[in-house]
């Protein structure tokens, strides 16, 4: 049974997307964000928060995601990443994300308490990946297309636990980064990057 607070998108006319975003907190890696705009008669069974789904879950709803929904991908590099600062990137990619949709949404509801600097019909709903389907939708997406990107980042990088920890600083990856020091894909402006690469 879907949550009650799922009802939310009901009061705003269609098109809706929903939009969030994964990986504001590893040390390596893009910042991926997501747009998704469900079809409100035809979306897939158990859609809620990523970080409350096992990884098996999110990869089958991700795909049934893709037949059903229309969705935008947005990402900030590392190196964008390091030159604005993570608020910033995070902002960027989501706003990269609704671009890529390929059409005008009439609302955005955005995960989190700001919307991104842009000319659009937005609310920034805190929690909303607990609150709003189709920012659920769009949380999913994020993470299992960056869990993604970072898997394959582990191949050529290894030793790092990538497709494990995902960049997320976990005891092993801070080892391995005092170990074998930073990648061309670890965020010089994180404070154990930064002090590994200052040599303190």
């Amino acid at each position: 049974m879907a949550r009650p607070c799922f009802k939310i998108e009901k009061v705003h006319p269609d098109p809706v997307a929903g939009v969030d975003e994964a990986g504001c907190a590893p040390l390596a890696g893009p910042v991926v964000a997501a747009a998704v705009i469900l079809d409100r008669n035809r979306f897939p069974r158990g859609i809620d928060d990523s970080k409350v789904l096992p990884v098996a879950a999110r990869e089958a709803i991700c795909a049934r995601l893709y037949k059903v929904a229309v969705i935008g991908v947005g990402m900030a590099s590392v190196e964008e990443i390091d030159s604005l600062n993570i608020y910033w990137a995070r902002m960027l990619a989501m706003s990269r994300a609704v671009d890529a949709l390929g059409l005008d949404p009439a609302m955005v509801l955005v995960d989190g308490n700001r919307c991104p600097r842009w000319q659009r019909p937005s609310l920034a709903i805190v929690d909303g990946d607990a609150k709003c389907r189709s920012i659920a939708a769009a949380s999913i997406v994020a993470k299992v297309t960056r869990d993604r990107i970072m898997k394959d980042h582990a191949r050529t990088h290894p030793g790092y636990g990538w497709e494990r920890n995902m960049g997320y600083p976990t005891p092993e990856h801070q080892r391995a980064l005092r170990e074998l020091g930073p990648t061309p894909l670890h965020r010089r402006s994180f404070g154990p990057v930064r002090q590994l690469v200052l040599g303190l």
